[in-house]
C-alpha cells in the first residue's frame, strides 16, 4: 500500500506528511526551549547571589555561531543541489554541513573541558576565588584529583546497611596500607567466628554484611507471622472494633495488639538472630592517614589539629584528628560581590567588609586587589563624562585578564597610564581562547585553610544555579546537533538509491532536515548572548 502525501502536497493544509510532521515537532521544541529560556530569565531575576555575568569565553562561542550560520546556508544549498539533480553537488555541500556539526561539538567539548578543569572556591565570608588548585602531592597533571579531606583515623565504622563496593574498591588500599583491623569480636549466625585483629577486606566486611542482610530478613519475618498472628486473635476476641476504639479500658485495639506482640516476641526470643549493623576497624598501631574526595562525604571539624570525623555517603564514619586538608589555588579571578551583598544585608560598609576579608590578608592579592581599585577609580573617571557609573561586577571582580596582563606591573607603574593603557596590557582572546591558560602564565597562588571553605566545585552544574543552567541548556542542545548531523549524514551517505528512484522524496526529506537544522541554529543564536555577553 502506497501511503499518500509523501511528495505530493495534501489539498487541505498545501503541505505534504513530512512537513506538515516537522512543523508539529518544531512547535514542541519551541515549548521546550522557550520554557528553559524563561526559566532561566526568572531565575536570573530572583537569584539569591550575585548572578555570574561576562564569565565565558566568547571567542569559541563566537566561532560556533558562525559556524552554525554558515551549516545553515551549506544545508539549503544541499537541498537546492537535490531539486536540481546534481547529486555530487549535494554530497559537497552535506558534508561542509556534517563537518561543521563537528567542528562545533569539538569547540564546545574545549569548552566544557576547561570548565571542569577549573576550580572555584567560596570562603567563609562569601569571597569566590576562581583559579586552578594544585593536585595532592604536587602532581603536574592538569586533570589529577583535586586536594583531599585528609585525617589521621583511629577508628573507621561501616554501616552494614549501607556499605558501597564502589567506596571500598577505592578506600580498600587506604585501609589495608593503615593497617585496619577488627576492634572486637565478631560471631555471625552460623557460629562461625571472626576474631578481633582480623585484618579490614571486602571478603569479611561482605561475609558480615550478607549475616547481617539475612538476620534482619529473619527477624522481619518472625516480626511479620507475629504481628498477624496478634491481629487475627484479638480481632476475634473484639469482633467489630476499629484500631483506634478502646477495647480494655482506655486501651485502644492497637495498643492492646501491640502489648500482646512484644509477649509473643518474648516467647519467641530464641528464634531472634543477633544482628551487627555495624563493624569498627582500628590501626593496627597509632593511625591510619585516610584520604577522601570532598565530593564523597563531610568532614564534621576542618579545622587542622582538631577531633573530628569524616562521614562518606555510604554511611562509613571515620573517625579521628583532621590533618592538613587546605587547598593550595593558583588564582585567577576574585570576586567580592557576594561579600558585599551579605554585608549590605546586615548593614555593613561593603568596603569595610571586603578590606576584613581573609583572602586580603595575602600579600600577594591584596596587592592584585590594590591595582584592581586604582583601575577602577580610572574606569569611574571615563564613564563619569558620559554621566555613568561602574557596574558592581567592574568594582568587585577582578577577573583573569586583569591579573595575567598586570602580574609584571606594580601600582607605581599604573598610575602614571591611562585606563585605556592599562586595557591594551590585559591578554586577547585567543592567548585565553577557553580560560585562564595556567601552563603559560604562573599565576598567584594561595593556601586556602578547609575552615575557610563554605562550598569548592570545579565549575559544573554543581557550583551554581547559572552553570547548571548553562550546562542543561547547552547540553541539550548539543545533542539536537548530534542528532540532526546522524539524520543529515544518513542522507549524505544512503541516499543514493533513493536519489536515483524517488529524487524528489529524498529532496523532500532533506527539506525537513533542513529546517530541523534551521531551528538548531537558531536557538543557538539566542543562547550565544544571553550566556556569553550579559
Amino acid at each position: 500500500m502506497e501511503i499518500p502525501y509523501v511528495v505530493e502536497p495534501r489539498k487541505d493544509t498545501g503541505l505534504n506528511n513530512s512537513k506538515i510532521g516537522i512543523w508539529l515537532f518544531l512547535a514542541s521544541e519551541v515549548m521546550l526551549f522557550g520554557g528553559l529560556f524563561s526559566g532561566y530569565i526568572f531565575l536570573r531575576i530572583y537569584a539569591d547571589y550575585p548572578w555570574p555575568e561576562r564569565t565565558l569565553p566568547v571567542l569559541p562561542g563566537l566561532i560556533n555561531t558562525f559556524i552554525l550560520i554558515g551549516s545553515s546556508v551549506t544545508v539549503v544549498f544541499a537541498w537546492v543541489s537535490l531539486k536540481l539533480g546534481q547529486w555530487r553537488k549535494f554530497q559537497v555541500y552535506m558534508a561542509i554541513t556534517i563537518i561543521c556539526a563537528a567542528l562545533f561539538m569539538v569547540l564546545k567539548g574545549i569548552e566544557y573541558n576547561a570548565k571542569f578543569a577549573h576550580q572555584a572556591i567560596r570562603l567563609d565570608d562569601y569571597t569566590v576565588i576562581e583559579g586552578h588548585s594544585h593536585p595532592q602531592g604536587g602532581s603536574d597533571d592538569y586533570h589529577a584529583p583535586r586536594k583531599n579531606f585528609n585525617i589521621e583515623a583511629d577508628t573507621v565504622q561501616i554501616n552494614l546497611s549501607r556499605v558501597d563496593d564502589a567506596y571500598y574498591e577505592v578506600m580498600g588500599k587506604q585501609y589495608d596500607d593503615g593497617g585496619m583491623v577488627l576492634a572486637s569480636e565478631l560471631t555471625l549466625n552460623d557460629g562461625k567466628v571472626i576474631a578481633k585483629g582480623s585484618a579490614i577486606s571486602k571478603e569479611l566486611i561482605d561475609q558480615a554484611k550478607n549475616d547481617y542482610l539475612e538476620a534482619i530478613a529473619n527477624n522481619s519475618s518472625i516480626d511479620i507471622e507475629l504481628g498477624r498472628e496478634a491481629w487475627a486473635l484479638m480481632k476475634t476476641k473484639y469482633q467489630g472494633k476499629k484500631y483506634y476504639e478502646a477495647v480494655e479500658g482506655t486501651k485502644t485495639l492497637n495498643e492492646v495488639v501491640s502489648a500482646y506482640i512484644k509477649e509473643l516476641k518474648k516467647e519467641r526470643k530464641g528464634d531472634y538472630s543477633s544482628t551487627t549493623p555495624n563493624l569498627t576497624f582500628v590501626p593496627s598501631s597509632g593511625s591510619a592517614t585516610i584520604t577522601v574526595n570532598p565530593y564523597w562525604g563531610r568532614l564534621s571539624n576542618p579545622k587542622e589539629g582538631d577531633k573530628g570525623t569524616l562521614k562518606l555517603k555510604d554511611e562509613t564514619l571515620i573517625s579521628g584528628v583532621t590533618a592538613d586538608s587546605s587547598i593550595a589555588l593558583a588564582v585567577d579571578g576574585i570576586d567580592f560581590r557576594h561579600t558585599v551583598m551579605k554585608a549590605e544585608e546586615r548593614g555593613i560598609d561593603p568596603a569595610v567588609a571586603v578590606a576584613n576579608s581573609w583572602l586580603l590578608k595575602d600579600e600577594k592579592i591584596k596587592h592584585i586587589w590594590e591595582k584592581h581599585k586604582l583601575i577602577t577609580s580610572k574606569l569611574a573617571e571615563e564613564l563619569k563624562a558620559k554621566d555613568r557609573e561602574p557596574a558592581e561586577n567592574d568594582i568587585y571582580r577582578v577577573n583573569w585578564q586583569e591579573i595575567a596582563g598586570l602580574l609584571d606591573h606594580d601600582l607605581a607603574d599604573l598610575e602614571s597610564m591611562s585606563y585605556h593603557d592599562i586595557l591594551a596590557l590585559y591578554p586577547g582572546d585567543v592567548e585565553g581562547f577557553a580560560g585562564p591558560d595556567h601552563k603559560k602564565i604562573h599565576y598567584p597562588e594561595v593556601i586556602v585553610p578547609r575552615e575557610q571553605v563554605r562550598f569548592e566545585s570545579v565549575f559544573s552544574p554543581r557550583w551554581n544555579t547559572y552553570y547548571a543552567t548553562y550546562f542543561t541548556i547547552t547540553g541539550l542542545h548539543g545533542l539536537h546537533v548530534i542528532a540532526g548531523a546522524l539524520v543529515l549524514g544518513y542522507y549524505l551517505f544512503f541516499g543514493r538509491k533513493m536519489f536515483e528512484e524517488k529524487p524528489e522524496w529524498l529532496a523532500n526529506r532533506v527539506e525537513v532536515g533542513g529546517l530541523f537544522w534551521h531551528f538548531v541554529d537558531l536557538v543557538w543564536i539566542f543562547l550565544f548572548p544571553i550566556l556569553y555577553l550579559m
